[in-house]
């Protein structure tokens, strides 16, 4: 189980030429669908006069969620090469856009499949990338004179304190690497358990 996954913080532009037809491209981080559909809304809005706004994202740390779209030009010669950009680079929670001019000259399918993967490949390389980690929520109940060893637990372990309730019971909420996440809920059970 990979704790870490490759994304973009950034986002990245890139410019390609190819006989007249101009391919604008942008890679933006992205979180969700509706973050995709909200910015690919803005795309077709702020150009909407180009004759093309191609589109690839992919979401998730697992990298399962994701679509390319043609927009119009002859099946996978658009999307899909966006998308190949974004697999071969291993990225996540991106989505690539790139916009087409039509310069009057027919490119045919290599030449579509070519100008979008190098627009794709210029955008993706002129955004920051950063590694980030796969974390999971662990919740934990337990009395309040078990507060420091809790405390000193989760500090040994680097987890992260999300939310935290003071009672007579307390709650905390911790945030903490995926495969770290198991052996953090086993060390506060113990020391709940052993009082």
């Amino acid at each position: 189980m990979n704790d870490e996954y490759e994304t973009i913080d950034s986002i990245g532009e890139g410019i390609y030429s190819e006989k007249r037809s101009k391919f604008l491209a942008f890679a933006h981080p992205a979180a969700s669908v509706e973050q995709v559909k909200d910015l690919i809304a803005d795309y077709r809005k702020k150009y909407y006069d180009a004759r093309h706004v191609c589109y690839a994202y992919v979401l998730g740390a697992e990298r399962q969620d994701f679509r390319a779209n043609d927009d119009g030009e002859p099946s996978s010669t658009a999307g899909k090469p966006i998308l190949g950009q974004i697999n071969s680079n291993e990225l996540t929670d991106i989505l690539v856009v790139v916009v087409r001019y039509y310069g009057g000259v027919n490119l045919g399918t290599g030449g579509l499949i070519s100008a979008y993967r190098t627009a794709a490949a210029l955008a993706i390389e002129n955004a920051s990338k950063v590694k980030k980690t796969v974390e999971e929520t662990v919740v934990h109940t337990f009395v309040y004179p078990l507060m420091n060893k809790v405390m000193r637990t989760a500090r040994e372990m680097g987890a992260r304190i999300v939310d935290m309730h003071y009672d007579n019971t307390c709650e905390i909420v911790l945030s903490i690497a995926r495969s770290k996440a198991f052996l953090l809920r086993s060390k506060l059970d113990k020391i709940s358990f052993e009082g």
